[in-house]
């Protein structure tokens, strides 16, 4: 069977709606389209029905209750709500936020412009594998902090926090523990009680879910976290996000939830073989080329690599029938050099010439052998005509 290209490898910018998921959807766009707040009619207990069916799917995925369970426009919004809401809502008590480097600019943006409201916000470097430091995190600790911000898995380097240990120590010290699980999520088991995780943001399109849709858990006792809304109207969700439910999103979000839930090990399973063989068909067919971190202590499905003098933005010219990244999707619109991997220790020219590369649903090992020769392809026709590369090779 002949190879359909362009092939998609940048599942962590989004996925595609799973075709179960979009089953599940389409009658709420149409013969179930009543609105969920109504509550005088049939229309709007469906609709309402299909909602809190969705809030125990996602709960369940969390191992959370479904009325901690509050839906969004996606993660930016869950980690905007996550962080100013509960900073708001407890300014009198402690003023002090703590998070890392690393993190996505959807937390780092709003950490930013808390310390323009006066807070105090602290950065945890990363190691060469995208590693914190616990020791470190410790260190940073005061009695006025308020609050710990990590992330699941880094969007760019798949790197993974230590969840669990963060959980203990934010409640040996009181604080609340917010973490930013879009790309962990479907990937990873997530349980918010055996993680001590007390705010946790997702989104749909992420886990083959629709653009457009995300939830935030908010812990509801042991302890209960107080949430002061950043939308203000028709006060739904509780009084905590206002605004009409998308209710065909939701559903979407649910099913996808559910999926990944039932799938999540086999799917861990094929995506980790096809991705070491990836990252050994490159070091087979392509000299100097690197993996950004380790892989382990890694998603399943990421691979950010730099080959030498190479920069990525002419490797994906030279590519066209490939689809990957130069970093964070989200941020690459600013045309500024990946944060993370400066972080790691990079120089600005290995920035410039790293790509991920994230695995789906869909890949299969047809499509990694072509994207391999494709790539060596583009990497010979790029050096070839460097003279930077052909002084390098020379010092050797």
């Amino acid at each position: 069977m002949p190879i359909q290209t362009p092939i998609y490898l940048d599942y962590h910018a989004t996925t595609p709606v799973d075709s179960r998921v979009l089953e599940a959807m389409l009658p709420y766009f149409f013969k179930k389209f009543g609105n969920a707040s109504s509550k005088t009619h049939a229309f709007g207990w469906e609709a309402e029905a299909a909602v809190e069916n969705a809030r125990l799917q996602v709960a369940s995925l969390l191992g959370a209750q479904k009325e901690e369970i509050y839906f969004t426009s996606g993660a930016t919004e869950s980690n905007n709500l996550a962080i100013l809401g509960y900073a708001r809502a407890n300014r009198e008590r402690r003023n002090h936020l703590l998070s890392c480097v690393s993190e996505h600019s959807a937390v780092l943006d709003p950490l930013r412009h808390l310390t323009e409201e006066g807070f105090e916000v602290s950065f945890l470097s990363i190691d060469s594998q995208g590693k914190i430091n616990l020791e470190e995190l410790q260190k940073n600790l005061r009695p006025e902090t308020l609050l710990i911000s990590l992330m699941g898995a880094n969007n760019e380097i798949g790197s993974l926090h230590p969840l669990e240990d963060l959980g203990k120590i934010a409640r040996q010290h009181g604080l609340a523990f917010h973490c930013d699980a879009t790309q962990a999520l479907g990937k990873i088991k997530i349980d918010v009680e055996k993680m001590g995780i007390d705010l946790l943001s997702l989104s749909g399109h992420k886990i083959y879910g629709p653009k457009g849709i995300g939830a935030l858990y908010v812990r509801s006792k042991n302890p209960k976290i107080n949430m002061s809304p950043v939308i203000f109207g028709g006060g739904h969700e509780g009084g905590l996000r206002s605004g009409t439910l998308n209710v065909p999103g939701i559903v979407g979000l649910g099913e996808a939830c559910e999926i990944a839930q039932r799938e999540m090990d086999s799917e861990n399973i094929r995506l980790k073989s096809l991705r070491d063989m990836f990252w050994q068909q490159l070091q087979d067919k392509i000299e100097d080329v690197h993996l950004n971190g380790v892989l382990e202590n890694r998603l399943t499905n990421n691979l950010n690599v730099r080959f030498d003098y190479v920069p990525v933005q002419q490797l994906m010219m030279e590519v066209r029938d490939l689809a990957f990244s130069a970093g964070a999707t989200c941020t690459s619109v600013k045309a500024k050099p990946s944060h993370v991997l400066q972080a790691l220790g990079l120089s600005k020219a290995e920035v410039e010439w790293s790509a991920r590369f994230s695995l789906g649903r869909l890949t299969n090992e047809e499509e990694i052998a072509y994207a391999t020769q494709r790539i060596k392809e583009g990497v010979d026709k790029i050096r070839t005509s460097s003279i930077e590369y052909e002084m390098a090779k020379e010092e050797l």
